[in-house]
């Protein structure tokens, strides 16, 4: 087969010089070109065609997208906060001392007094006087005179803690000039001493506190007072009370409180009396946007007997700080001393009887802060046993001295209260408080000489750069329950006292003040027997250095 390939080649091979010397022997004629050639189309034949839309697709197709989850990492480095310039409050100038001397009609003597050192990372001292006297000449023996002198300081250390002392003497001087308002004694001579009652009380103090932050924001506090009182008939008290307290702070918004306290009193006239309580009282508060919530409870205990209270308190805020809500219960055991008997009722008897008012306190109500406006709203029912309440000693013990005694029941109130504090304008302020209370004795026909309608109002106006301070007071009570001379309940006329006042400092030192009281000379008997002095003005001036 390779051999026959072999052959063809070669004859195709020898074959090609023919065909090339053929070539030569074409014609070489020239060629004329006539015309050039045109080329035309037919006419074709238009064929018309009506396009039509495809039909709508009705069909609404649904498409599911899958999509994978991945965690981003996202750097969101600190902003730069420029801090802004806030305009600064004006710094009032600050005082050392202060003096306020006046008199008065009827005839009345009045001093003020206080000067403070101070050392702000060493120590702090006070000192204090304070004198009041009036004597009504028109009224036999009706008069007052009260003194009360004092100091306290505080001395830092570098280590964070700090003591404090206390110490003041008071004495409060009072005149049983009921006898004047008595038909049967009548036109009897009454020597002085023989109605003046003198209480006399010295008060010592002493503590430590934390005076600065601790690393474990922990705050704590520990101190003791002890005070010693008598009368001018004998009757002598002596009280200690000894409390510490400690605040552990949670994320510096909670806070969780414990106390203890311990209070001794002895009394002693004809016969010694002790009066001794001890308190346990452990709390949390919670502090919220919204919410603030305190949960507590108060352990008490008098002669080997215990009582347990609420001291619980939950306040929501429904419109932000311009209402809010609130609920609550509390109770306690309220010591009635001595001391603070005569505190209330000065004309009481100098043989008392010692208790406890034991009570439970149920309330809520709304407030809130309208920048111009603040206010506050109350309901509350409060059950309190052995509740103090005085009558006029019958038969008395001496029949010049106008006395109370004290009463104990059990008492059931209903209390209504609200207040209001209103700043319309620069350096006007308006406040006002009105409190409502419903007694129901148990035993007793009525709450003796308890008030239950109180109403206070006050109109207070700074201008000329804070130089003058003007002032208009409203003080409204109603009439007390008492027993008239027939033993049968009634009324003491009620208390409407409207009161003015006026303060201008010439210069940033001295000063002169001018206060009007009881403009309508309403001289109503918070005490039977016991009418106030009428109308009465204080005239002075005042010193600050």
């Amino acid at each position: 087969m390779n051999s026959i390939r072999h052959i063809f080649v070669l004859i195709a091979a020898l074959s090609l010089p023919l065909f090339s010397t053929a070539q030569g022997n074409l014609p070489s004629e020239n060629v004329t070109v006539l015309k050039n050639f045109e080329a035309k189309l037919a006419e074709a034949e238009r064929v018309e065609i009506q396009p039509e839309l495809p039909a709508t697709d009705t069909v609404r197709l649904t498409q599911v997208y899958t999509l994978p989850f991945k965690t981003l990492s996202v750097d969101y480095p600190p902003p730069r906060i420029r801090p802004i310039a806030m305009p600064r409050d004006e710094v009032q100038e600050g005082y050392n001392g202060y003096l306020k001397l006046g008199v008065g009609i009827p005839t009345t003597f009045y001093a003020d007094a206080s000067y403070h050192l101070f050392n702000d990372e060493l120590y702090d001292l006070g000192l204090r006087f304070l004198h009041h006297s009036t004597n009504n000449k028109k009224v036999d023996n009706q008069r007052f005179m009260f003194n009360q002198v004092g100091v306290d300081g505080n001395y830092y250390f570098d280590q964070g803690f700090a003591v404090n002392g206390r110490l003041q003497y008071t004495s409060d001087i009072v005149h049983f000039y009921g006898y004047n308002f008595d038909p049967d004694l009548e036109g009897r001579p009454i020597a002085t001493e023989d109605i003046r009652q003198n209480f006399s009380t010295l008060d010592l103090g002493v503590g430590i506190f934390n005076s600065a932050r601790t690393v474990a924001d922990f705050n704590y506090s520990a101190d003791a007072d002890l005070y010693f009182m008598s009368d001018s008939y004998g009757a002598t008290e002596r009280g200690f009370n000894l409390r510490a307290k400690g605040t552990k702070w949670v994320n510096e918004l909670h806070s969780i409180d414990i106390g203890l306290r311990t209070d001794f009193t002895t009394y002693e006239d004809t016969a010694k009396q002790n009066l001794n309580n001890f308190y346990l009282t452990p709390s949390f508060t919670f502090h919220g946007e919204f919410l603030k919530a305190k949960l507590g409870g108060i352990v008490a205990s008098h002669e080997d007997e215990f009582f347990l209270y609420p001291d619980a308190q939950v306040t929501a805020n429904i419109i932000g700080s311009s209402l809010a809500a609130f609920i609550g219960a509390e109770g306690n055991l309220q010591k009635n001393t001595f001391r603070s008997l005569s505190d209330y009722n000065p004309f009481i008897v100098s043989r008392v009887e010692l208790r406890n008012t034991d009570y439970l306190h149920f309330y809520g109500g709304v407030q809130g802060n309208l920048k111009v406006l603040e206010y506050s709203g109350q309901v509350g029912y409060q059950q309190a046993d052995d509740l103090a309440m005085y009558l006029v000693e019958d038969p008395p013990e001496n029949d010049v001295r106008k006395r109370f005694v004290v009463l104990y029941d059990s008492v059931s109130i209903f209390n209504i209260r609200g207040s209001l504090t209103a700043r319309p304008l620069k350096g006007l302020e308006i406040i006002g408080t009105v409190n409502q209370n419903f007694y129901d004795p148990a035993n007793q026909e009525k709450a003796w000489h308890l008030p239950s309608l109180t109403i206070n109002g006050s109109i207070l106006y700074k201008t000329l750069e804070d130089q003058l301070l003007l002032k208009t007071e409203i003080f409204v009570e109603n009439g007390v329950p008492y027993l008239n001379s027939d033993g049968i309940a009634d009324n003491l006329n009620g208390l409407f006292d409207l009161s003015l006042g006026a303060e201008y400092f010439f210069s940033d030192n001295f000063g002169a003040f001018v206060q009007i009281n009881n403009l309508l000379d309403n001289k109503r008997r918070r005490w039977d027997f016991y009418p106030t002095y009428g109308m009465n003005v204080l005239v002075g001036a005042s010193a600050r250095f």
